[in-house]
């Protein structure tokens, strides 16, 4: 990787979504009000390819690498998905709500330099130690997982060795953290950010993604507890995911000044709606920089900029650059 790209933003939260039908291994399962949702949020990027399509996974990366190629961004973390397991190991059938293959993202960062590969791994899976030897040797440079969807108590005792595993690897992990309405949730309880404890004590950079902001209306706060635990854990961050939605942008305040600022990274959660209604509304932006931006096609740009004028400092857009295990390109 050559110093330029080094020095250009890298949105470090950007989810892959297949249905196999190409052969991709991925699978999508969402009825409802979460059918609903996806299908707003694939017109929201341009998407012209139905989720049922068999053009619709090569349509969904090539979509994200015309975006990426036309905005300011320099580089994106993709984020695979695991499977829901229980304790025990045994995957919970029809508890997933999309699942992403670690050897697809591998597969695409290969393929596309524009591309750093985030694997998701089940602490709880029979060959979880073994999965994540061989993906940081095919050049994983984060773990990412969603405990209250994923259904991972992370303080669990028996899961320290492989956080252990993690912290030796230097591999970070992104954690979900607050309230989740696009994931079907197994439990609620680890939405709370208090449950990284065990895997920061074990040395593990852990970035807690959305500051543990709300989702909904109901959905407790946990920011508080965020930013608490930061004052104890040096090696804890937070990222600015899906911050202009209705609800998560409650605390921008506390995030771009200090001292959460020097702990903020940037992401966008694509492909999560972008409008900066809610920014101007929380008065950190004016009306002509809301409209202009919230007018620009590129949901990818839209985002970086308008967190730009919100206030987010520089170093939150290139900051991850320094946490991600990168190997050798």
């Amino acid at each position: 990787m050559d110093s330029a790209t080094r020095n250009k933003p890298i949105d470090m939260h950007l989810h892959i979504v297949g249905n196999g039908l190409s052969g991709s291994g991925c699978w999508v399962n969402v009825s409802g009000s979460h059918k609903v949702l996806a299908g707003f949020m694939l017109k929201h990027i341009g998407l012209t390819a139905g989720l049922n399509s068999p053009e619709f996974d090569g349509g969904y990366v090539e979509n994200v690498l015309s975006m990426l190629r036309s905005s300011s961004i320099g580089a994106a973390v993709i984020l695979a998905q695991d499977n829901v397991y229980d304790e025990d190991g045994a995957v919970m059938k029809g508890a997933g709500t999309f699942y992403v293959p670690n050897d697809y993202v591998l597969k695409l960062a290969r393929e596309h330099k524009e591309f750093f590969p985030a694997v998701s791994i089940h602490p709880a899976r029979k060959d979880a130690i073994e999965e994540l030897d061989r993906c940081v040797e095919a050049g994983a440079v984060m773990m990412k997982c969603l405990p209250n969807c994923h259904n991972i108590d992370c303080n669990s005792r028996i899961y320290k060795k492989f956080w252990g595993r993690m912290a030796h690897h230097r591999l970070p992990l992104l954690a979900h953290t607050g309230g989740e309405h696009t994931v079907k949730v197994i439990n609620k309880k680890y939405s709370d950010p208090r449950i990284l404890r065990l895997p920061l004590e074990c040395g593990v950079t852990v970035i807690t993604a959305h500051c543990a902001t709300k989702s909904g209306l109901t959905d407790p706060d946990y920011f508080p507890a965020f930013a608490e635990m930061t004052k104890e854990h040096s090696n804890l961050y937070g990222d600015n995911s899906a911050m202009n939605v209705p609800l998560r942008g409650k605390h921008i305040r506390e995030c771009i000044e200090e001292p959460l600022a020097s702990r903020m990274v940037f992401g966008t959660d694509f492909p999560v709606p972008v409008s900066g209604y809610w920014a101007r509304l929380r008065g950190f932006v004016d009306k002509e920089t809301q409209k202009k931006w919230d007018k620009h096609p590129n949901v990818l740009e839209r985002d970086y900029q308008l967190k730009k004028a919100m206030g987010f400092p520089a170093e939150s857009f290139t900051r991850i650059w320094n946490l991600l295990r990168l190997p050798a390109r």
